[in-house]
């Protein structure tokens, strides 16, 4: 059998291969793809035995992938959170999977996908409503302890975030920097995806932080920020993100 992994944290996928050839030696994962982008020119030339699909990717959320191209193979979702109408999912999919994802539940999806004998159709547009009738809840504001004292941030004042070394910070639109017991990844499942984008793995950005946009080689995008980011940290839009960030700009 032959599978593909959609999920754009790279440790993530790593480790659900693992799990994979643990419970399954013969199972081969023969793409790992991270991006809407890569699926569908993958999917319009390749076609696997199963799909394990992440919901939010990099560049947005993994069922605009089935608006360009049409796709009958089996798919198990994998999600952190349960927000995106997991109703929907058991009765259009195979299966879906919280991460983090444990062992048994995987080789569980695993045998009902070889349980079924024949090409299983999936309606697409079906979740895609059950997404677009459903309130989505993101945060709101951040409470933040420092010192002998607790803060809260409202995510409106909230002009940028950034990871350094081992930590992640906020930064407001006043120019006042916090650190907060999140990680980009997380943020990325709680917070607006239409006022905030994530440009490299270090940085997610606010729109209306955003003050100027250049030019810069390799197709990406160097931004000028308002509050100017700190010295060690680049405000510069990845090779891999350029195109998905000009789509979320021009809305």
């Amino acid at each position: 059998m032959k599978t593909i992994i959609i999920e754009d944290e790279t440790l993530a996928a790593e480790r659900l291969e693992e799990l994979i050839h643990e419970i399954d030696s013969s199972i081969e994962v023969i793409s790992k793809l991270t991006s809407v982008e890569q699926s569908v020119k993958y999917l319009k030339q390749n076609k696997p035995d199963l799909i394990f699909l992440d919901i939010q990717l990099e560049d947005g959320l993994s069922f605009s992938i089935f608006e360009t191209v049409e796709v009958d193979v089996p798919i198990i979702f994998t999600t952190a959170y349960d927000q995106y109408a997991i109703k929907a999912f058991k009765l259009n999919s195979i299966d879906y999977l919280l991460k983090p994802i444990k062992k048994d539940e995987l080789r569980e999806s695993l045998n009902k996908y070889k349980n079924i004998k024949s090409s299983y159709l999936m309606d697409f547009e079906d979740i895609i409503r059950s997404i677009q009738s459903k309130e989505i809840s993101y945060k709101k504001r951040f409470l933040i302890q420092y010192g002998q004292k607790i803060k809260k941030v409202e995510i409106d004042e909230v002009a940028y975030f950034y990871a350094m070394e081992k930590n992640v910070f906020l930064t407001t639109s006043s120019g006042n920097t916090y650190p907060i017991d999140f990680t980009l990844d997380k943020l990325q499942e709680v917070i607006d995806p239409e006022k905030f984008f994530r440009i490299n793995r270090k940085m997610i950005v606010g729109f209306d932080a955003i003050k100027n946009m250049i030019p810069f080689s390799r197709s990406r995008i160097k931004i000028e920020l308002l509050p100017t980011e700190p010295k060690d940290v680049e405000a510069l839009v990845s090779v891999e993100r350029s195109s998905a960030f000009k789509e979320w700009m021009d809305k």
